[in-house]
Protein backbone atom coordinates (compact mmCIF):
# COMPACT_ATOMS: atom_id res chain seq x y z
CA UNK A 1 0.00 0.00 0.00
CA UNK A 2 1.26 3.35 -0.99
CA UNK A 3 2.10 6.09 1.93
CA UNK A 4 -0.64 8.85 2.06
CA UNK A 5 1.15 12.23 2.77
CA UNK A 6 -1.37 15.54 3.65
CA UNK A 7 0.36 18.63 3.08
CA UNK A 8 -1.13 21.07 5.22
CA UNK A 9 -1.36 24.52 6.95
CA UNK A 10 -2.21 22.87 10.51
CA UNK A 11 -4.47 26.08 11.55
CA UNK A 12 -5.99 25.30 8.28
CA UNK A 13 -10.17 24.24 8.72
CA UNK A 14 -10.18 22.29 5.74
CA UNK A 15 -6.93 20.96 6.34
CA UNK A 16 -8.30 19.53 9.92
CA UNK A 17 -10.97 17.86 8.62
CA UNK A 18 -8.99 16.02 5.95
CA UNK A 19 -6.73 14.41 8.98
CA UNK A 20 -9.73 13.92 11.03
CA UNK A 21 -11.52 12.30 7.94
CA UNK A 22 -8.30 10.36 7.42
CA UNK A 23 -8.01 9.21 10.78
CA UNK A 24 -11.88 8.52 11.05
CA UNK A 25 -11.31 5.78 8.43
CA UNK A 26 -8.37 4.55 10.34
CA UNK A 27 -5.94 5.57 7.42
CA UNK A 28 -2.14 5.84 8.66
CA UNK A 29 -0.79 9.15 6.90
CA UNK A 30 1.59 11.62 7.20
CA UNK A 31 1.02 15.26 8.20
CA UNK A 32 3.38 17.60 6.62
CA UNK A 33 3.34 21.28 7.71
CA UNK A 34 4.98 23.19 4.45
CA UNK A 35 5.32 26.09 6.52
CA UNK A 36 7.94 24.14 8.58
CA UNK A 37 9.30 21.77 5.90
CA UNK A 38 9.08 24.13 3.06
CA UNK A 39 8.22 22.56 -0.52
CA UNK A 40 11.07 21.93 -2.38
CA UNK A 41 10.66 23.34 -6.45
CA UNK A 42 11.13 19.97 -7.51
CA UNK A 43 8.48 18.37 -5.17
CA UNK A 44 5.97 20.93 -5.85
CA UNK A 45 6.22 20.39 -9.55
CA UNK A 46 5.75 16.64 -9.00
CA UNK A 47 3.03 17.34 -7.38
CA UNK A 48 1.22 19.72 -9.81
CA UNK A 49 2.39 16.78 -12.08
CA UNK A 50 0.20 14.45 -10.48
CA UNK A 51 -2.81 16.94 -9.98
CA UNK A 52 -2.81 17.36 -13.17
CA UNK A 53 -2.69 21.12 -12.64
CA UNK A 54 -1.02 24.35 -13.95
CA UNK A 55 1.08 26.51 -10.77
CA UNK A 56 -1.73 29.64 -11.80
CA UNK A 57 -4.51 26.90 -10.88
CA UNK A 58 -2.64 25.32 -7.21
CA UNK A 59 -2.87 29.41 -6.26
CA UNK A 60 -5.18 30.83 -3.19
CA UNK A 61 -6.96 33.36 -4.88
CA UNK A 62 -8.94 34.30 -2.09
CA UNK A 63 -5.48 34.69 -0.26
CA UNK A 64 -4.29 38.59 1.07
CA UNK A 65 -0.73 37.50 -0.23
CA UNK A 66 -2.56 37.11 -3.69
CA UNK A 67 -4.88 39.87 -3.79
CA UNK A 68 -1.33 42.05 -2.94
CA UNK A 69 0.93 40.55 -5.76
CA UNK A 70 -2.32 40.05 -8.12
CA UNK A 71 -0.91 42.55 -10.78
CA UNK A 72 2.44 41.05 -10.64
CA UNK A 73 1.38 37.32 -10.82
CA UNK A 74 -0.83 38.53 -13.94
CA UNK A 75 2.65 38.94 -16.18
CA UNK A 76 4.45 35.58 -14.72
CA UNK A 77 5.03 32.50 -16.56
CA UNK A 78 3.83 29.10 -15.38
CA UNK A 79 7.36 28.37 -13.97
CA UNK A 80 7.78 32.11 -12.22
CA UNK A 81 4.39 31.33 -10.42
CA UNK A 82 6.39 28.05 -9.00
CA UNK A 83 9.10 29.87 -7.75
CA UNK A 84 6.69 32.49 -6.32
CA UNK A 85 4.94 29.85 -4.49
CA UNK A 86 7.96 28.38 -3.26
CA UNK A 87 9.02 31.68 -1.43
CA UNK A 88 5.59 32.74 -0.13
CA UNK A 89 3.74 29.05 0.05
CA UNK A 90 0.50 31.58 1.85
CA UNK A 91 -0.15 31.60 -2.38
CA UNK A 92 -0.86 27.99 -1.90
CA UNK A 93 -4.34 26.34 -2.02
CA UNK A 94 -4.57 23.42 0.60
CA UNK A 95 -4.48 20.71 1.07
CA UNK A 96 -2.74 18.61 -0.93
CA UNK A 97 -3.33 15.03 -0.66
CA UNK A 98 -0.78 12.32 -2.18
CA UNK A 99 -0.48 8.76 -2.56
CA UNK A 100 1.68 7.00 -4.60
CA UNK A 101 1.65 8.51 -8.02
CA UNK A 102 -1.57 10.64 -7.57
CA UNK A 103 -2.31 13.47 -5.82
CA UNK A 104 -5.05 15.88 -5.10
CA UNK A 105 -6.15 19.48 -4.07
CA UNK A 106 -8.55 18.62 -1.10
CA UNK A 107 -11.13 21.12 -1.47
CA UNK A 108 -13.56 20.09 -0.20
CA UNK A 109 -12.18 17.30 1.81
CA UNK A 110 -14.85 14.70 0.75
CA UNK A 111 -12.90 14.45 -2.64
CA UNK A 112 -10.07 11.92 -0.79
CA UNK A 113 -12.88 9.47 -1.36
CA UNK A 114 -11.59 9.62 -4.36
CA UNK A 115 -7.76 8.55 -4.01
CA UNK A 116 -8.76 5.19 -2.34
Amino acid sequence: MNKITVYEKPTCTTCRKVAKALSEQGIDFEKVNYYIKPFSKSLLKSLLKKMGMNPSELLRKNDEAYKELKSKIGELSEDEILDLMIVNPDLVQRPIVEKGNKAILARPPEIIKGLF
